[in-house]
């Protein structure tokens, strides 16, 4: 099902993975008009399921989404397909341009478009990527627990990483790929965990009956190994945002490149918010979630800010200027038809007037 979109909403939203629909949800329960609009690319599609989740745990993802659409659609939330391409400012709000050439106008824009991860380019790796390669062991260390696993370093990270999957197999090798080998204390951290490091560059995975044989080194070495534990460059996907003038940045661990927020995922653009991977690349499925979730609730509260302001503005003048010609063209009415028939038409025109303003 693919909802039709309007012109105009209070938000939209940018991507339809957890944060995205999680802050759909939130806004849409505070009677927002909210739209999501979603590429359809989730970065966990390739796994089996989601891990890490409570009460949801080892769910199919896509059929997580899809009851994450549901709900939203529940309390009168849109949910389309289509690919965001750029956003700008349109007077007081946001124009949203989608690939096909569709338009939306919103108040505020919820970004959750997620990242991709840029795998090395080692043939025969993106080929495994979600079954037996690997690189979150939060997400996926369970599934490969006391198999023989290499932790291919890609960064800074990789001893931490190799740590990591020590913790749930006693046989872990850390290939230091294209990386220095680690010295040190790193060294000497690895040697007491019982983690041998394998010099040298991999040249390719191989693989045997549908399942990774082991990795071939420039050198013609084979590792044998039935697990790779990779970590990715992660790059968030918010180039449509560059009319704003926002732009990816590095992240300060080496790890790719996010979108920076503060607490609440509001970014530097007044009226615009990030959430999930977006800004968080090391968040998972239920943290994605949950940011969606506190950033549609900051959103709603600004807009009530919003809304509140511009209700003062009017309350402050009580007749507008079609209400005041109206009054004027039935003066001559009230010496005929009395007061009390000027004053009752005047409260139907603007309810209050009289209390505030102390005259019809």
């Amino acid at each position: 099902m693919n909802d039709q979109l309007k012109d105009d909403y209070d938000v939209a939203v940018v991507g339809g993975g957890a944060a995205g629909l999680n802050g759909a949800l939130m806004l849409a329960r505070s009677r927002r008009s909210v739209a999501v609009i979603d590429s359809g690319a989730p970065r966990n599609a390739p796994a089996a399921g989601v891990h890490g989740l409570l009460a949801r745990d080892g769910m199919d993802p896509a059929e997580l989404l899809e009851r994450g659409r549901a709900e939203v659609r529940h309390y009168g939330g849109h949910v389309a397909a289509g690919e965001v391409i750029c956003v700008w400012r349109d007077r007081d709000a946001f124009a949203v341009g989608l690939a096909d050439g569709r338009a939306v106008r919103a108040r505020r824009i919820l970004v959750a478009a997620g990242l991709v991860d840029e795998l090395p380019d080692i043939p025969g790796l993106a080929q495994r990527w979600g079954n037996d390669v690997v690189h979150c062991p939060y997400c996926h260390g369970w599934e490969v627990r006391d198999r023989a696993i290499g932790v291919l370093a890609t960064g800074p990270m990789a001893v931490h990483q190799a740590l990591l999957f020590r913790q749930l197999s006693p046989s872990v090798v850390l290939l230091s790929h294209t990386q220095p080998p680690p010295a040190g204390e790193q060294a000497e951290q690895l040697a007491a965990r019982g983690i041998r490091v394998v010099e040298g560059e991999v040249a390719a995975v191989e693989t045997a009956e549908d399942r990774i044989a082991g990795l071939r080194m420039t050198d013609g070495r084979l590792i044998a190994r039935e697990v790779v534990a990779v970590g990715t460059r992660m790059r968030a996907r918010a180039g449509f945002l560059a009319g704003l003038g926002l732009h990816p940045v590095a992240h300060p661990m080496g790890m790719g490149e996010y979108i920076p927020a503060d607490t609440d995922g509001r970014t530097e653009v007044d009226g615009v918010w990030v959430a999930g991977n977006t800004t968080d690349l090391l968040a998972q499925v239920g943290a994605a979630a949950a940011a969606g979730a506190a950033a549609g609730a900051r959103i709603n509260a600004d807009l009530i800010t919003e809304d509140t302001r511009l209700a003062v503005e009017a309350y402050r003048v009580p007749f507008s200027a079609e209400s005041e010609a109206r009054l004027r063209e039935q003066a001559a009415g009230g010496a005929r038809h009395g007061l009390d028939g000027l004053a009752r038409h005047a409260e139907r025109e603007e309810p209050g007037a009289l209390d505030r303003s102390g005259r019809a």
